[in-house]
């Protein structure tokens, strides 16, 4: 049997690629990443199981996100909602001023003290009002149930009494009152530095 040149040619380049592979795979130092099939699919079905049981739960915490979001709501409608700090403490005075005409009879409110909006958690401010009166005991009980049944978020903050005429039970009263309002209006905290 003789060979062509040509076939020769065709020896000799493959002899050489086939010299050339086996030094490089010789000189490589990386190998192929092997994966052992014991213990892998006992591994990947409980990694499945786990996987179905969180998403089997999705559907009721999005029920429970979406009942929390709606009581959330909720509670914000009784947010003293205005523009700016001065409306917040004007419509927390107006709804003292209503409360306090409802009492029979009608309580008259004297000096007003308008504390400064300040942070209320990390979401919400809080309005600051003072109100002195004088009323009797049960002027006084009632104006403070009538407060607590009021939709807008709005807190006792403070009460001083004082005797003002004991034989007819009346009373000298200092009430502080705050009530609810978005962030926005609340000034941003000072921290130590800033004092």
């Amino acid at each position: 049997m003789t060979l062509s040149s040509r076939d020769r040619r065709a020896l000799v380049v493959l002899g050489g690629v086939l010299v050339v592979t086996l030094v490089y795979r010789a000189v490589s130092t990386e190998t192929p990443e092997v994966v052992s099939t014991t213990g892998s699919i006992p591994i990947a079905e409980q990694r499945l199981a786990r996987l179905r049981l969180a998403a089997a739960a999705v559907p009721a915490r999005e029920q429970q996100l979406a009942a929390v979001s709606r009581e959330v709501a909720g509670r914000e409608n009784g947010l003293l909602n205005v523009e700016t700090a001065a409306q917040a403490q004007a419509q927390l005075l107006q709804i003292v001023r209503r409360l306090g005409q409802a009492q029979a009879p009608p309580l008259v409110l004297g000096a007003v003290e308008l504390g400064p909006i300040r942070p209320l958690g990390a979401d919400y401010g809080e309005a600051v009002i003072s109100v002195n009166f004088v009323s009797q005991v049960h002027q006084l009980v009632n104006l403070l149930a009538d407060l607590a049944a009021q939709p807008e978020l709005i807190a006792t903050e403070e009460l001083r009494v004082g005797v003002a005429d004991p034989k007819q039970k009346m009373l000298v009263v200092r009430l502080s009152l705050a009530g609810a309002v978005p962030r926005r209006l609340a000034p941003a905290g000072k921290g130590l530095g800033e004092l």
